[in-house]
């Protein structure tokens, strides 16, 4: 595990300097592409380049008209460019769809050449199949921000949006980063500045760490503690499995968050720095007066400023922004324990789309999970099903409130849409320790 985490931060966390100095030289691997039918489900099956990005294409023969295109997650800075399939491929060509996958012809964070290239191949499966009858967007994590962004650039071409563990606040994500890592140094008093030396993972790290308790993340002391409830809230807010979430993501897999602090503010696309946390105020608790240790914190955390040109409010320049600027349904999921990309991007993508006044087409789900997209296939189904009713039907389906701290803080939220029956992370050996408290048998 410990070794998988170490390879994710290392692709994630390339910098931007690399790539600056000469354009990457992607490419597909075509060999890869081929896939074989499902057995018993017979299908017309495509793959090739498209535009610089390999794509898959299935069509069941017995084709409902339907297509489901699928944006992939984030892949890391590496040159080959890889194709998924559906992880819902068996639904889908059992009950007539058909569904598309791109590579992008690029990696790296670049959602907005995933959503170039995922709509290209829209038109282009048009083009060889006729237009479907309707047209679904889904994908997962930086694949969630690409069907946002899809969903609200050109609602015209498609019915319905699903993204899952997607990073739909888009900026507020590497704000977190900077958050996480920031109020580590300051509360740990090790006094390391942003962007941090090359040595921040090997030396600093280990001794922040040290400072905020003697067995960090299980036994933490009072600055420890103050870290622990400032994440939960800079993260989504009191809620269930943030306590299991913050023992896998800080303990299980290392210094996973840690990092994500690594680098100098830039993202691909960005001419200057693109996280801030200059108007942030930082607390331990609900209580919005300061307290004295809250006051002191907010005094010594050291600020830092975006260039203004590093966030473009609209268009596909740079890091695309999600606008909330919705006009076909959309049905999201999220894992209330994720703290790679958290719960918070549902709150601040429910607020965007509430102030367009769009909130009719936006309903959102949380299961009680800690893993990063680590949804069941039922809870997928579901999700899905409950969509295209919602698309033919027009009845929308039920949600999750997560605009209610309240409601988002009580201990049985994220019940409702959780799969109970299927087996989780917390059945793998050893990781026993962070099974949550069990939902209320109906």
């Amino acid at each position: 595990m410990k070794k998988l985490v170490l390879i994710l931060i290392t692709l994630l966390l390339a910098t931007s300097a690399a790539l600056a100095a000469k354009p990457p030289q992607y490419f597909v691997d075509e060999a890869k592409l081929p896939f074989g039918e499902i057995p018993g489900l017979p299908t017309q099956r495509l793959w090739g380049v498209h535009n610089g990005a390999g794509y898959r294409i299935e069509v069941p023969y017995s084709w409902n008209g339907e297509l489901v295109m699928w944006a992939h997650g984030y892949r890391g800075t590496g040159l080959e460019l890889t194709v998924d399939n559906h992880p819902l491929r068996e639904y889908l060509i059992a009950n007539g769809f058909a569904w598309a996958a791109s590579s992008f012809s690029k990696n790296s964070y670049d959602p907005a050449q995933g959503a170039k290239d995922t709509h290209a191949l829209t038109m282009f499966f048009a083009g060889k199949f006729g237009r479907p009858v309707r047209t679904y967007i889904t994908g997962a994590s930086m694949g969630g921000h690409v069907t946002a962004i899809v969903a609200e650039q050109w609602p015209q071409s498609y019915d319905g949006a699903m993204p899952v563990c997607g990073v739909l606040g888009d900026y507020a994500l590497f704000d977190f980063f900077l958050d996480f890592n920031l109020a580590a140094q300051t509360l740990s008093g090790i006094g390391a500045h942003y962007p941090f030396a090359a040595d921040y993972l090997t030396v600093t790290v280990p001794a922040t760490k040290a400072a905020l308790g003697p067995a960090f993340p299980y036994v933490l002391n009072t600055e420890g503690q103050n870290f622990k409830s400032l994440v939960e809230l800079r993260s989504g807010g009191m809620r269930p499995v943030f306590e299991q979430g913050f023992l896998f993501w800080n303990g299980v897999a290392g210094d996973f968050l840690f990092g994500l602090g690594v680098g100098d503010g830039t993202l691909p696309r960005q001419p200057g720095v693109a996280v801030d946390n200059s108007d942030v105020v930082y607390q331990f608790d609900t209580d919005p007066a300061l307290s004295a240790p809250e006051a002191a914190f907010n005094d010594a955390v050291q600020r830092v400023v975006a260039d203004p040109q590093a966030r473009h409010v609209n268009g596909l320049s740079n890091v695309p922004p999600t606008t909330g600027d919705l006009k076909i349904p959309m049905l999201t999921l999220h894992t209330l324990g994720d703290l790679f990309v958290p719960f918070l991007m549902e709150e601040v993508y429910a607020k965007r789309v509430a102030a367009h006044n769009a909130s009719q087409f936006l309903v959102q789900r949380a299961t009680r999970d800690f893993g990063h997209c680590a949804f069941t296939a039922p809870e997928l189904v579901r999700t899905f099903a409950d969509l295209v009713a919602w698309v033919e039907h027009g009845v929308k389906p039920a949600g999750d409130n997560v605009l209610d701290p309240s409601a988002v803080a009580d201990p049985n939220f994220g019940c409702t849409f959780t799969d109970k029956t299927s087996s989780r992370l917390w059945d793998q050996a050893g990781l026993g320790f962070l099974q949550p408290p069990a939902c209320p048998v109906p």
